[in-house]
């Protein structure tokens, strides 16, 4: 039976919201017997002075937290040299994502990135009414600036650089980041999630050019996924515009609080910074001498196409059934990768020897891919 007053609520909402679906709840998640490599989550604890500062704002729940993030604004600033008008702080680098779309989008606008890209991006340019056209190139560690100059892209409100990228791995030299900033009068959104990994970074560019945004992340680096704190960079004047659309008390006071420690203790991440290269390239060695065909990565995670014959959703599965959690992309040349997330030693060890066991299965006709 229909319900007259739920549909004419439902008419009521913005023609970009009536295209979602409802999400349904009650989605599971995975018991702690699983081995998550599919979300580039850090999997390494707080070190013990960032905790201790996680305890310590404990005992100030009572209190709201600081009007525009000025505290963690401030230490954010003397960490990477800038002046705390040059910096935003938010719920996580997807918040301040949110926020640009938001200020910079209409409908009928337009937003260029790379493909592939963040999915995310896509939604976030439909919930404005925007189109995303995704650009692609034929050599991943080299920027297509011609077709972001010239190309279907020539309109676009701004262009959408993630360096290293997501889901590759690759990395292009902030070189060719700079000539296009220079070449360009739109904005460059830069998102740097996954630069602690990488040989490069452009924060050197903020100063130079009032047309760049620059995005960092503490979830992949800085093992704080979970607390949600993200920063960007650019001109205060373009920085002061989003700080006046971005949600009253957006963070939360533990956020401040560990944002500040992680600045002032970035040093004691190095060993973790170290570990993640060497396993990405002790995994890229043994997924090569099982058949895959890995992608050169410089992010905290590896995009490999699977063995010849099988695709990555079967692979996802069979991985799945073996309680190791990978991520599988449907897009248009993805179909037959997996992205992997690097681990710890022990996790990537039980990822390695479920690949290993199935890689056995296929040899001698027993398909664990069957069911996929």
């Amino acid at each position: 039976m229909s319900d007259a007053k739920l549909q004419a609520v439902l008419s009521s909402l913005s023609q970009a919201t009536r295209q979602l679906d409802a999400l349904p709840s009650g989605r599971t998640a995975p018991d702690a017997n699983y081995v998550k490599l599919n979300t580039n989550e850090n999997p390494f604890p707080l070190p013990t002075i960032v905790r201790q500062s996680a305890i310590a704002a404990l005992e100030r729940q009572y209190l709201y937290p600081e009007d525009d993030n000025i505290s963690l604004r401030e230490a954010a600033a003397d960490a990477y040299g800038l002046s705390k008008d040059h910096v935003i702080a938010g719920n996580g680098s997807s918040e301040l994502l949110g926020l640009i779309y938001r200020a910079f989008l209409a409908p009928g606008d337009s937003v260029a990135m790379m493909s592939p890209g963040f999915s995310f991006n896509r939604k976030l340019a439909m919930l404005q009414g925007a189109q995303l056209l995704e650009i692609g190139s034929s050599e991943p560690h080299s920027l297509p600036i011609e077709q972001f100059l010239l190309g279907p892209a020539r309109d676009a409100k701004f262009i959408l650089l993630a360096n290293p990228n997501n889901p590759t791995g690759t990395f292009v030299p902030v070189a060719d980041i700079e000539c296009l900033l220079a070449q360009s009068n739109r904005l460059i959104v830069l998102d740097e999630a996954y630069v602690d990994f990488a040989p490069d970074n452009g924060l050197r560019l903020v100063s130079r050019y009032s047309n760049l945004l620059l995005l960092r992340t503490f979830s992949k680096s800085y093992a704080a996924a979970g607390i949600r704190v993200g920063f960007g960079f650019g001109h205060p004047e373009l920085i002061g515009r989003l700080r006046n659309i971005q949600n009253v008390f957006s963070m939360n006071v533990v956020g401040h609080a560990i944002g500040i420690s992680v600045l002032a203790h970035r040093a004691a991440y190095e060993e973790n910074h170290r570990h993640i290269r060497r396993e990405r390239q002790r995994v890229t060695t043994a997924l090569s001498q099982l058949g895959f065909s890995v992608l050169p990565s410089h992010a905290n995670f590896l995009l490999a196409r699977v063995p010849e014959g099988h695709d990555g959703r079967c692979w996802q599965a069979a991985l799945e059934r073996h309680k190791i959690l990978v991520a599988f992309f449907p897009d248009k040349g993805l179909e037959n990768r997996i992205r992997v997330s690097i681990g710890t030693r022990p996790q990537m060890d039980a990822f390695l020897a479920a690949v290993c066991d199935i890689s056995k299965s296929l040899r001698v006709g027993r398909s664990p891919l069957r069911r996929c």
